[in-house]
């Protein structure tokens, strides 16, 4: 019997090139747009305490661009504890549907109230009314007590108009490092991680597997 190994048989181009970062991510977003089920722009938040103790969920990218990469919480939850002691925070898209993934370190600023307005209002008003019905991360007796109190301010908002929360706003990730990562046959995957050097500038390397 032949038991010579499988020999990978793919190209030795690269599928991650040495280019803008931020153009290679508009790129793989807009495929995983069209090929992810749900929530192509789910993506892992990792912070940390000042003693360095992670954690790490589930957000929604709502906004992305050269400046950076925009989601929105509680300031007063667990995540905005933790990011109010500590910036550094780090991102991890994973598009199992196109076998990529993608890997963002940097730092933290609030948008600006009148971004966050814009946001808030676009929301479906359940939505809207559910945020600012929850005290995020405390202690719940039970569910019934958090949709009486969404019911409440539904019979003061019946059109959803609830006003954006001052303690719910958005945060803009200013990435210092972005790492793309390419499945490949037979676990020779591909890895490039790009480093800022300055103002719109990068440089990028590719890594080992």
């Amino acid at each position: 019997m032949d038991r010579t190994p499988a020999v990978a048989t793919e190209t030795n181009e690269d599928a991650i090139p040495a280019a803008d970062p931020f153009a290679i991510f508009e790129a793989w977003f807009a495929e995983a747009k069209g090929s992810e089920p749900n929530d192509p722009n789910a993506m892992a938040l990792a912070t940390a305490t000042p003693g360095a103790a992670p954690s790490v969920r589930m957000v929604l990218l709502k906004g992305h661009g050269p400046d950076g990469f925009v989601f929105y919480t509680n300031f007063e939850s667990r995540k905005g504890g933790e990011l109010a002691a500590n910036p550094q925070v780090a991102l991890l898209f994973h598009w199992k549907s196109l076998r990529r993934q993608v890997r963002v370190e940097g730092t933290i600023m609030e948008v600006t109230p009148a971004e966050a307005d814009v946001y808030f209002a676009s929301r479906h008003p359940e939505s809207r009314l559910g945020s600012a019905a929850s005290d995020q991360s405390r202690p719940l007796p039970s569910r019934e007590i958090y949709m009486e109190r969404v019911a409440a301010l539904r019979a003061q908002h019946p059109d959803g108009s609830v006003p954006r929360p001052a303690h719910w706003s958005g945060y803009r990730v200013t990435p210092h490092a972005i790492e793309f990562w390419q499945d490949r046959d037979y676990r020779l995957h591909e890895r490039r991680r790009f480093t800022r050097i300055g103002q719109g500038e990068w440089t990028s390397s590719l890594l080992y597997p």
